[in-house]
């Protein structure tokens, strides 16, 4: 069958897993700068998961820069089109979701998004700009847009934001990254989490945290797990691993727990 799009057409992406038992969720997995989406398999570990669990997994490459050749998405105004092509990879990556569904049986409540770094980010965008596609999203190390004017989405998107507390390429209380033409703010962890309450209509206070042990390098469950109560819709969660890296050293619990938490946050009404 030939791609539904131009878009998918000039950028291929891999599709592994499994929906033999009828329509399956689909999970989107964006990779980091410079690497791809074969690598953030390996190191996310979803492809084996999405074998044995049943859901779709779909694994597209960013595009790579005009000097470096490393791949990237064009996130936010603060990561990472360094060299300002302008690509619209929100358009691109929706036209993989599209291109899915027409090949395979997709649930379209159960269409996920994670990402890691600057895939991270662009969960973020794609969460704001195609909250009537996507039902949850999940970052690791990635934040949303400095602007909150920025994101507007149009219903409620489940989201969860992981991070290291010593993570020092996107840092856990925020910063700035410093490149040609200017410096690129982007917010903290939490004050990620806290305007994603606001868009889902959360309340302000957080449910007493649990534990969980996500990087192998630290010691028991390294991980407090917070998440605003009181949402109308959607989610707003922060997983933060004490001590962690921006590279966690993850644990086998990881790609478990992460695809565990989209499980439990279908659409209420299909993907539009």
């Amino acid at each position: 069958m030939a791609p539904t799009s131009p878009l998918v057409e000039a950028r291929p992406y891999t599709l592994r897993g499994s929906d033999a038992s009828g329509p399956s969720p689909l999970v989107l997995l964006l990779h980091g700068y410079g690497a791809s989406g074969s690598a953030q398999d390996i190191y996310f570990r979803f492809g084996r998961l999405a074998e044995s669990e049943g859901f779709l997994l779909a694994l597209p490459d960013g595009s790579p820069e005009a000097l470096s050749r490393r791949l990237f998405w064009n996130a936010t105004e603060a990561c990472c089109d360094f060299a300002g092509s302008g690509v619209d990879d929100v358009a691109y990556l929706s036209a993989v979701v599209q291109d899915v569904r027409a090949r395979r049986q997709v649930d379209p409540r159960r269409i996920y998004v994670v990402g890691h770094s600057n895939g991270g980010f662009m969960a973020h965008r794609l969460a704001c700009e195609r909250s009537g596609l996507f039902a949850a999203a999940v970052s690791l190390a990635g934040a949303l847009g400095r602007e909150e004017s920025a994101c507007a989405p149009t219903g409620p998107v489940a989201v969860l934001q992981v991070h290291g507390t010593m993570d020092t390429t996107v840092r856990y209380e925020g910063g700035v990254f410093a490149v040609p033409g200017g410096d690129r703010r982007y917010p903290s962890a939490s004050d990620t989490v806290a305007r994603w309450a606001r868009y889902n209509r959360c309340g302000a206070r957080m449910a007493l945290p649990r534990r969980l042990d996500l990087d192998g390098m630290l010691a028991g469950e390294d991980t407090r797990l917070e998440a605003h109560i009181g949402c109308m819709g959607g989610a707003a969660e922060l997983w933060t691993i004490e001590g962690g890296a921006h590279i966690p050293n993850l644990t086998n619990r990881w790609a478990e727990s992460v695809y565990a938490w989209l499980q439990a946050h279908p659409r209420a009404e299909p993907a539009r």
